[in-house]
């Protein structure tokens, strides 16, 4: 069988690996203003002749409107869910409230309508949208459910940039999928051979002999892209994952992991009539990443990884016929040197270092991971909806160390903020690195540390996640949560419904007395100091109506601490202050 499946494949695919462009680039249809209707369907597409496999899409069968907004716009977006099934819908990149995030913690149930409104706060850039369903990510994204949002502001338009959306400014989002023998669309699969920009297999572009804008996003659920062209010319990046970089950077590969964006600016002026294209240099990419040559040691590689042709190989995704020039808009013949301001974060500012660990694991006693292909976990951690793995106050400045022990290299992404990267395995990180990120990736045996600060929402309760890119790791467990609180928020020292919840003495120099209306219930108690740390835990505390809990806090530094009181069914933060 699987012999078989490999011959469907590679008779699915080839054309796309060694033909040249036969299908018009789509250019999703864009949507302005600051309210819109999101659809979320169910449909079928062409992808193979009559053949018609079924996909979901947003106001359509398969992928997503491209939604173009202006930083400081009120938006509302109403996603209303007409799939037979939940999903989530997460803005991947946006710096918005917990509440907003579209995490697995804002689940929209089949045939509701999920409404959040908020302030675009991110400057100028290439972000996206797609589903963040606990389990249901790969599938849900794989199936069609990703669109690009572009944000504009005044400090980009002050440049000159081109930004005519689908005449000189082209979004390409690039994925690669597997079929199964029916042609259905495969997930977590390794036999991911068949090449999309766009929705289009084979696409082609005809572009005007001018300077071009190209948003690149890697939207794909596991594969890394190196983009060049077929010429080696020369292009300029001039914006990372959070928007634009302080100047242009000159390459002529550019490395793109899931999730990862970036723009670019192409001067096609002098090639009138001729063709080039867009390609993946596969064969460049660094031993361990999902897309080169190999990953793992020989013999002890990834199954099925050396049947995917795809792996390792320099293909053809995108071909670019140049044309004439536009009359409108007016052709932008020059690539301006210097861009926007970028000040990155202050080391001297950090008050917090977090390390994260990627490891295997076996889930049980007689489990045998697979070392490529999991399962991964974080500081020894699978995910779990209902904990919180780091608690982070307001307004912190940290330094995060991610160190990757396994045989696969895994994009680090997080949620809400951007970081500047400091290192990559020791060293400074490259040029194309630079700037606003929120994805980055972390090599086999190698560890990357960034810099960032967490501002503007605090929620004690709803939390963030942080997780691998590659979706089905995502989907398997390879994610944590966090909350961002405010040690200084009024919290009513007494909520309604807090079984009698009382503390004494409050402020205190010795110790706290917990007492309550018990009745018999589980009771856990978690101290946590203003950078997050729990510094007293004490759980499943079976006590009497008229008993209290005594916390000893002679030792504790003074200042305020929240006291977390759970039962089963419920949370109570009380605000304590130690003098």
């Amino acid at each position: 069988m699987k012999f078989y499946k490999a011959l469907l494949f590679l008779s699915l695919s080839v054309g796309s690996i060694f033909s040249y462009g036969q299908n018009p680039l789509f250019i999703p249809p864009s949507l302005t203003g600051t309210n819109f209707n999101l659809n979320v369907q169910a449909g079928t597409t062409n992808f193979y002749g009559s053949i018609l496999t079924p996909t979901y899409g947003i106001n359509g069968s398969f992928l997503s409107p491209t939604l173009i907004v202006n930083k400081g716009d009120i938006v509302t977006l109403n996603v209303i869910n007409n799939l037979t099934v939940q999903t989530t819908m997460h803005w991947h990149g946006l710096h918005v409230a917990q509440m907003n995030d579209g995490g697995p913690h804002q689940i929209i149930p089949s045939g509701s309508t999920w409404s959040p409104t908020f302030e675009i706060l991110n400057n100028a850039g290439t972000f996206w949208y797609h589903p963040h369903g606990e389990g249901k990510t790969d599938l849900h994204v794989s199936k069609g459910l990703a669109g690009m949002i572009i944000i504009h502001d005044p400090a980009e338009q002050a440049l000159g940039l081109p930004s005519t959306y689908g005449i000189d400014d082209f979004p390409l989002i690039v994925q690669s999928k597997a079929f199964d023998i029916t042609t259905k669309i495969a997930i977590a699969n390794h036999m991911d051979t068949a090449l999309f920009v766009n929705g289009t297999i084979d696409p082609y572009l005809d572009a005007p002999a001018q300077v071009i804008r190209l948003r690149l996003l890697n939207g794909s659920s596991m594969r890394t892209f190196n983009f060049g062209f077929s010429n080696n010319m020369t292009f300029s990046q001039i914006a990372t994952d959070g928007g634009l970089i302080a100047a242009s950077n000159q390459l002529t590969r550019l490395q793109l992991a899931p999730g990862e964006r970036s723009e670019i600016l192409v001067d096609l002026s002098s090639l009138n009539g001729q063709t080039l294209q867009l390609m993946s240099y596969s064969s460049e990419i660094p031993n361990g990443v999902y897309g080169s040559p190999l990953v793992g040691i020989i013999p002890d590689v990834m199954e099925m990884y050396m049947d995917n042709f795809l792996n390792g190989m320099d293909v053809n995704l995108l071909e670019i016929n140049v044309v004439n020039p536009t009359v409108t808009p007016v052709p932008v013949t020059s690539i301006p040197s210097v861009l926007v301001p970028y000040v990155p974060y202050n080391v001297l500012d950090v008050t917090v270092n977090r390390e994260l660990i990627f490891d295997t694991i076996r889930l049980l006693p007689a489990d045998a991971p697979n070392i490529m292909e999991g399962p991964f976990a974080i500081n020894g951690e699978v995910f779990n909806h209902d904990s919180i793995e780091i608690r982070i106050p307001l307004n912190s400045t940290e330094i995060w160390t991610i160190i990757n022990k396994t045989l696969i290299a895994h994009p680090f992404h997080i949620h809400d903020i951007q970081f500047n990267i400091i290192k990559k395995n020791g060293i400074a990180a490259i040029s194309s690195e630079t700037g606003w990120k929120d994805v980055v990736l972390v090599m086999p045996g190698d560890s990357v540390q960034f810099i960032t600060k967490f501002i503007t929402f605090s929620d004690s309760m709803t939390p963030y996640m942080y997780h691998c890119h590659i979706l089905h790791h995502e989907d398997d467990g390879m994610m944590g949560s966090f909350i961002v609180f405010d040690p200084n928020a009024a919290i009513p020292e007494k909520p309604e419904n807090d079984f009698g919840l009382n503390v004494f003495p409050n402020p205190t120099s010795d110790e706290w007395n917990i007492s309550g209306n018990w009745k018999n219930q589980n009771f856990s108690f978690e101290v946590i100091n203003i950078l997050g740390e729990i510094v007293f835990k004490q759980s499943n505390q079976e006590m009497n109506s008229n008993s209290f809990l005594t916390i000893p806090s002679a030792k504790f530094p003074d200042g305020i601490y929240l006291l977390q009181v759970k039962t089963d069914e419920n949370t109570h933060t009380i605000k304590l202050i130690k003098e």
